[in-house]
């Protein structure tokens, strides 16, 4: 199994203030994380190229992103709102970030990797067509399932989204899509507090109150993603993944834990392989205490790899 490892120094430039979660440490954390088990070592790594304008115009307004250029300081942070504030860098960040996303796909369609891992950031499945929130800006996953439908005519795409937040972002540019099939896990209630509801018949909501473990979390992705997922048989898997429904995370009340992103990788890594030619990229979302986004971040780079949980 071929796992290629894609980051960006670039992605290290965008900060939101000292104090602030979505910081340049979690990429240093996972990567330290990574380094320290020898699970790194094991990746095809490679660096992502920028996103250009037409790649990220497929999923957004052009007018939305010259919006976003605009509003670019040249020095110090401007807020965008309580939660997501842009540097001088900011974007050049977020460009990389969903360049990245485009590259995995590239490297799975051309044969060159069997799955992929993109860590990255800022995240990006809070980013609406139209509206950048929720610590996001461009939104990695779609610019990335955009790319694989008009390079490599991709036809049923499954997006699936781990994270304790709901991918509003996401679903925002997908709803009522029949090729695209978005399955998102999320705590409830909860922010983003929008397309909480399944109002379409593309999306495949999880709610999950707070304090659901690992039983209660499994069993749920069983019950809900598994039947659409055989259903749709996807020629293409896309996984949001978010390391915040940790029981360690101190942003939120799920208690998962660093054998359920094993676990659910596995699950994914099973119907790329059952319909996708096992094409799978996978892009970090979520994850705010150090030590358990580090150790989240190998058990779903070890499925990956095909490696177990305990090795």
């Amino acid at each position: 199994m071929i796992t290629a490892y894609i980051t960006h120094p670039d992605c290290h430039l965008h900060h939101m203030g000292p104090e602030h979660p979505e910081s340049p440490l979690r990429l240093d954390a996972i990567r330290a994380r990574l380094m320290r088990s020898g699970v790194l070592q094991q990746t095809m790594q490679s660096e992502a190229k920028a996103a250009t304008e037409e790649q990220l115009a497929r999923v957004h307004p052009r007018r939305h992103l010259h919006a976003l250029d605009k509003c670019v300081p040249t020095q110090g942070i401007v807020t965008l709102d309580s939660d997501t504030m842009l540097n001088p860098d900011t974007l050049k960040a977020a460009r990389v970030a969903a360049g990245a996303v485009i590259r995995g796909v590239d490297q799975v369609f051309r044969h060159q990797a069997d799955n992929v891992f993109c860590a990255v950031r800022p995240p990006g499945h809070h980013a609406e067509a139209a509206d950048a929130m929720g610590f996001c800006f461009y939104n990695n996953i779609a610019v990335g399932a955009a790319h694989a439908r008009t390079a490599y005519g991709a036809r049923r795409i499954a997006i699936l989204d781990f994270d304790v937040h709901q991918c509003n972002g996401t679903i925002d540019i997908f709803k009522d899509d029949p090729d695209v099939l978005v399955c998102t896990s999320f705590q409830y209630p909860f922010y983003p507090w929008r397309y909480l509801r399944s109002e379409w018949q593309n999306v495949v909501n999880t709610p999950l109150p707070a304090g659901t473990d690992s039983a209660g979390f499994r069993r749920a992705i069983e019950d809900d993603w598994l039947p659409a997922l055989h259903a749709f048989k996807p020629d293409l898997v896309l996984v949001s993944a978010g390391f915040d429904a940790h029981r360690e995370d101190p942003l939120a009340e799920l208690c998962l834990e660093d054998e359920d992103f094993h676990w659910v990788t596995r699950l994914a890594l099973e119907i790329a392989a059952l319909y996708a030619d096992k094409r799978l990229v996978s892009v970090l979302e979520g994850g705010y205490d150090l030590d358990s986004l580090g150790r989240g971040a190998e058990a779903h780079v070890k499925a990956l790899l095909g490696l177990p949980f305990g090795e």
